[in-house]
């Protein structure tokens, strides 16, 4: 089993659209380990709406849209990172952290922590809009600092080249391409978008 992790810069960039593109073109499963918000569409029914494939249960479901250890703790539960390790499957597996990098999990153990344990390699997802730079620069100094495998950078919004450029340069790691925003996000033009924008090639070559 070879699995890939996809984490962002923030929350609402994009990361679990992206996510959908990739499973469909690994022809993957799926896996979020912690969702916490249950009120709207999940990120799990997102990408089986969008890339038709597999979705492995999520590891725990909190009702609360926050940080998982917030959310739990409303629930009076706590999470056992211990309980989070990868699923086994039959071929490729996408897993979709939360948020960001350093999102904690319990008082003490974040996401990130998880990240360096899996030894899975890792995509960062990161925005195009202002403050990119300083946010995927720390997000790449972090991951680097665990011990994770870096695939490369995903950028997701408009084109900003220089932005672009600047952060695949200084963070030394591979331009993975840029999903634009669609105006209607459906199965076919996701697919579409992603064959056309994202560097499939280097990503597959990672998960091998």
């Amino acid at each position: 089993m070879a699995a890939i992790v996809v984490t962002g810069t923030d929350t609402g960039i994009g990361k679990t659209v992206f996510c959908a593109g990739l499973t469909a073109a690994l022809g993957a499963v799926y896996w979020k380990p912690v969702q916490a918000g249950l009120e709207d569409e999940t990120d799990s029914q997102a990408v089986a709406r969008l890339s038709g494939a597999k979705v492995q249960p999520e590891g725990y479901r909190l009702s609360q849209p926050a940080s998982p250890h917030i959310a739990a703790a409303a629930e009076g539960t706590e999470i056992d990172p211990a309980t989070l390790t990868l699923p086994p499957v039959n071929g490729p597996l996408v897993v979709e952290g939360a948020g960001g990098v350093m999102v904690p999990l319990t008082d003490d153990v974040l996401y990130l922590d998880l990240f360096a344990q899996w030894q899975a390699p890792v995509i960062l997802c990161a925005r195009t809009a202002l403050g990119t730079i300083n946010h995927s620069l720390l997000s790449l100094q972090a991951l680097r600092g665990a011990g994770c495998h870096m695939v490369g950078v995903a950028f997701i919004g408009d084109a900003e080249p220089q932005v672009e450029d600047t952060i695949t340069k200084m963070g030394q790691t591979h331009h993975l391409g840029r999903l634009p925003i669609l105006p209607a996000i459906s199965p076919d033009a996701l697919r579409t978008a992603f064959a056309q924008a994202i560097d499939l090639a280097t990503i597959r070559e990672a998960v091998r």
